[in-house]
């Protein structure tokens, strides 16, 4: 019953998508900002919703910080509101040449930009991701089969059903947007084996959540989102400018995929540096794991190896003293992975051998890893961070979420 229920809607999602692919920025524009208004005008209902998912949570011993993730009040509600309103305000990628030439043979070859068709996409926790997604691929001409999880189920149910009914209020088609119905974990599980209806499959959450996905879909997946990022600091660095970065890059935000989980010091500068950063992010209430070097001042936990290899996500740190530049590419190529690396360095040198040698979706010189961001990187909106190396790397904008083919135009060419 489970994948019969999946197939359903994403039979109807099939033929939203053939419907979008063909509309024009202003028909989705006018949709987004109409999805906007709506859920502004439900804000109370979004809220009544919302306060029943929370309530539920904490009676279910979820930690709060998860329970803090789940909770909307009416500035959030307005930050997703304010989130369409941007998506409608960026460039529509849909029919962009990527490139174009004409043939030697008087063909004239186009490679345009065109919706995947349908995106699924299985998150956890955070309601605004079903406004956010939903905007995203609508923009993009995709019709989106959105699988949260069970503890926002209310939230989602009263987002979903405002953006539904403001698509079709603009004549863009409802299903265009959709809640894979269920509990449990079978209807996830189902709409990772649609493979022919759904097109891509984008999984948004923790590690446990992506391995699942990556592991056992049949419908092609892009990897997003877990950051073990590294920031080393360079024998050359600027040790004043190296501790803003070191706090910033921790402490900003420690619960989302850009912060910064491991540090890497070079022992010309771990003299001077090493008190300096531990007694910094002590005072910011971040717990050290550091090896020997670091370890040798008060409040420093000893660093094992399940340390280096850790997304924390959390108010913690793995440090390590390292002998060279060398030395620190290795580590981060051992546990990396494969999100964002910086380096703080004066010297040109280290920055370019830096840079080149890392295999990560965003390398930083002399800037915090918590710049890895469509937002901050300019692109207004991001599905998420794809940290594979197929189609679409680092922050996943509007272009990300197509595909392209070539339009070939001819004059009576034959071959």
């Amino acid at each position: 019953m489970t994948e019969s229920t999946v197939e359903s809607v994403a039979l109807r999602a099939r033929e939203a998508a053939q419907d979008l692919a063909l509309a024009t920025r202003a028909a989705k524009d006018a949709a987004l900002y109409a999805m906007a208004d709506g859920l502004v005008a439900a804000t109370d209902a979004v809220l009544a919703a919302n306060g029943e998912d929370v309530s539920a949570a904490s009676g279910n011993g979820i930690p709060e910080a998860m329970v803090d993730r789940l909770r909307l009040d009416a500035d959030r509600v307005a930050g997703m509101a304010d989130g369409l309103r941007q998506v409608a305000g960026l460039p529509d990628p849909v029919g962009e040449v990527v490139r174009g030439s004409t043939l030697a043979n008087g063909l004239e070859l186009r490679q345009v930009r065109v919706p995947f068709g349908v995106v699924g996409i299985i998150y956890e926790g955070r309601p605004n991701v079903t406004a956010d997604a939903a905007g995203i691929c609508l923009k993009s001409g995709n019709a989106v089969l959105l699988r949260g999880s069970s503890s926002a189920r209310r939230s989602n149910q009263a987002i979903v059903s405002v953006l539904r009914e403001a698509a079709a209020s603009t004549g863009l088609p409802a299903d265009a947007v959709q809640l894979v119905p269920g509990e449990g974990h079978e209807p996830a599980k189902a709409l990772m084996r649609a493979r022919g209806l759904v097109d891509v499959l984008i999984p948004r959450g923790g590690a446990g959540l992506i391995r699942s996905v990556v592991e056992e879909s049949t419908v092609p997946v892009i990897e997003t989102g877990v950051g073990n990022c590294h920031v080393y600091v360079d024998k050359e660095a600027d040790l004043d400018r190296a501790l803003d970065i070191v706090l910033n890059a921790k402490t900003h935000r420690p619960s989302v995929c850009n912060a910064a989980e491991s540090l890497l010091v070079h022992a010309d500068v771990a003299d001077a540096f090493v008190p300096r950063v531990v007694g910094a992010l002590q005072e910011a209430g971040v717990t050290v794991h550091g090896d020997d070097v670091f370890a040798a001042h008060d409040g420093v936990q000893p660093v094992t190896e399940d340390d280096y290899a850790r997304e924390y996500l959390s108010l913690d740190i793995a440090a390590s003293v390292v002998p060279d530049l060398e030395a620190a590419l290795r580590h981060i190529r051992t546990y990396s992975s494969g999100h964002t690396e910086a380096i703080v360095t004066r010297s040109q040198d280290a920055a370019r051998r830096f840079t080149a040698a890392v295999d990560s979706a965003a390398v930083i010189v002399n800037a915090s890893t918590r710049f890895t961001d469509g937002g901050e990187f300019g692109f207004g909106a991001e599905i998420g961070i794809s940290t594979q190396k197929l189609h679409a790397r680092g922050p996943m904008g509007l272009p990300e979420m197509t595909s392209t083919k070539y339009v070939v135009t001819g004059d009576g060419q034959v071959r």
